[in-house]
């Protein structure tokens, strides 16, 4: 049941991020939830069992779902690191390709020395008391505790330097990493206990192993989550505002085009980018009309209040922000 709610767990991810995501150059965070949800789907027991058949019967749908969760992993570090600045030799190093090389050829080689049997949902369970089978277990949860450790750090100073709603993406993932680190740990000793023979200790620890996994990769999600869809909402306010701010400094400019025409042009219906266009050239029309002497056009106290506003919009800057004087360039300095 974990595994099933994970990887629909995952898939929903997938899906959002190809939505909020859609168009962007760096899709470290897409082949994160790709490989992760693809390596969960490969661990649901009869999708298991099925594939595992079909390639022989000897579990190595075992090693390509661990494979492909190394490798979200992996992506899933390159995307944390590269939403920040902070990236340290010690952090590049940590999430480098040379790390993972070594991670994936060190589980190939540990796998290849697994007496696996016939096809088993429990394998660990079942082989876990080989010593190549503690090593390849225990091999991609350290570089997976290599990779949160990392994580960990970009993300706490992410978290110092974000304000408000900003923060809520590193801190969902500094929550995940803290929780994939314990998960690790348990997963190591539960390998040591396996191999020193203490059935009972690795079965007590096991106990933490579900609950640990699902709370990791909850939080992550919603870590890789949260962030497009933050900005996404941003982008969709942001638009509206636009909009409302063209509606209300179209009667203006129209004032303004009475003494002295500009080259604007009124669309019936235009884009977010359009109307950022619109409003940009309206306020500046505006703007030349005002300070053109052969003209007789002054703003009311109210409508320099609208254009004020629209500005501050245009720049970036927050409703009543002090900003430098001047406004948008007219045309007359250009």
């Amino acid at each position: 049941m974990t595994q099933i709610l994970v990887s629909a767990l995952l898939w929903l991810l997938v899906l959002s991020l190809l939505i909020l995501r859609r168009g962007r150059a760096d899709r470290s965070i897409l082949w994160s939830a790709l490989t992760i949800a693809v390596a969960m789907t490969l661990n649901i027991d009869g999708l298991y069992r099925w594939v595992d058949h079909l390639l022989g019967g000897t579990n190595l749908v075992t090693l390509v779902a661990d494979l492909a969760l190394m490798l979200g992993i992996f992506f899933l570090g390159r995307a944390v690191a590269k939403a920040t600045e902070y990236r340290p030799r010690i952090v590049r190093f940590a999430l480098g390709r040379v790390v993972l090389a070594v991670a994936l050829v060190c589980t190939i080689v540990a796998f290849a020395f697994i007496d696996r049997g016939v096809t088993t949902t429990t394998f660990m369970l079942d082989f876990g008391a080989q010593p190549a089978a503690a090593a390849y277990s225990m091999t991609q949860f350290v570089y997976d505790a290599i990779v949160l450790t990392a994580m960990a750090a970009v993300t706490t100073r992410q978290i110092r330097l974000g304000r408000g709603v900003d923060r809520l993406p590193a801190v969902s993932l500094l929550i995940g990493s803290a929780l994939g680190l314990v998960l690790a740990a348990v997963v190591i000793a539960m390998d040591i206990a396996h191999l020193a023979g203490d059935i009972s200790l690795m079965l007590g620890l096991g106990g933490a192993y579900s609950p640990l996994f699902l709370s990791t990769f909850l939080f992550l999600c919603l870590g890789l989550a949260s962030q497009p869809a933050i900005r996404w909402m941003r982008a969709r306010s942001r638009a509206s505002a636009t909009r409302r701010l063209v509606s209300q400094t179209t009667p203006i400019w129209q004032r303004a085009n009475l003494v002295r025409p500009g080259m604007s042009q009124q669309d019936a219906g235009f884009s977010a980018a359009d109307a950022e266009t619109r409003l940009h050239r309206q306020l500046v029309e505006i703007r030349d009309a005002a300070v053109d002497p052969r003209v007789s056009f002054e703003l009311s106290d109210a409508e320099g209040v609208i254009v004020e506003a629209a500005e501050e919009h245009l720049l970036g800057h927050a409703p009543g922000a002090g900003r430098s004087s001047g406004g948008l360039a007219t045309g007359a300095a250009r």
